[in-house]
């Protein structure tokens, strides 16, 4: 029951809830990084994977601005990342325009993260099943490590949430994640060791001597980034 039904009208209620209550906070913001963005804008938008291995579009506050060298390549994130960029990351506030994802039925407060889609053909069955919920705000994953977990842990607690999905489990995580977030726990900074999740199962999967399925995975992928027009 919690799963079929209550789970989504709680997410839709406490969404709904936190945005009329957050919308002045979300206002100033909003002007806030309309200036410091130097005309990038205000929001990101990026495809993501959902439940059942449907693509979604994901809103997050832009941190960044769109400030490129002479030969108009990107300047590296370290020099493009604003003073309330970096503010918004390290409250997270950057991830509440993903309320609206929940409103829409696209996500839930809490549940795996979703993911890029270019990362779809390196998973392997078992961490498949994260697809078979809808992708949260936060979830096991972040209340245990954020970006200092590695990404196979990462994805074995995405698997372990979707089997013991309760109520208990939601509340647990969910009051984890304010404590951490008032902590400013392992935030902002990438200790995986491995920034993108292809780069890690390629490797994997080179070692393992499956070069036909690296092969694959990286044709698979360039066909769903031509598709979206991913750079």
């Amino acid at each position: 029951m919690y799963k079929l039904f209550v789970k989504r009208f709680i997410d839709f209620c406490v969404s709904l809830l936190m945005l009329l209550v957050l919308s002045p906070l979300l206002l100033v913001i909003t002007l806030w990084l309309h200036f410091a963005n130097k005309g990038a804008g205000v929001f990101f938008f990026q495809e993501r994977v959902g439940k059942g291995g449907r693509f979604f579009k994901i809103y997050k506050y832009k941190s960044m601005t769109d400030e490129r060298d002479e030969n108009g390549q990107l300047l590296p994130d370290a020099k493009r990342l604003t003073k309330v960029g970096r503010f918004v990351r390290l409250t997270s506030i950057d991830e509440l325009p993903q309320l609206i994802n929940i409103l829409k039925g696209d996500m839930s407060l809490i549940g795996p993260r979703p993911l890029p889609v270019e990362y779809y053909p390196f998973y392997n069955e078992t961490e498949q099943h994260r697809h078979d919920v809808l992708p949260g705000i936060t979830g096991l994953a972040q209340v245990n490590g954020r970006k200092s977990v590695k990404w196979n842990q990462k994805l074995n607690y995405d698997v372990e949430y979707v089997k013991n999905q309760s109520f208990t489990l939601d509340l647990k995580i969910f009051l984890l994640t304010i404590y951490k977030v008032l902590h400013r726990d392992d935030v902002g900074v990438d200790t995986s060791g491995v920034g993108h999740f292809y780069d890690f199962r390629s490797e994997q999967w080179e070692k393992e001597g499956r070069h036909d399925k690296v092969e694959k995975a990286f044709k698979e992928m360039k066909e769903i980034m031509d598709r979206y027009n991913i750079k």
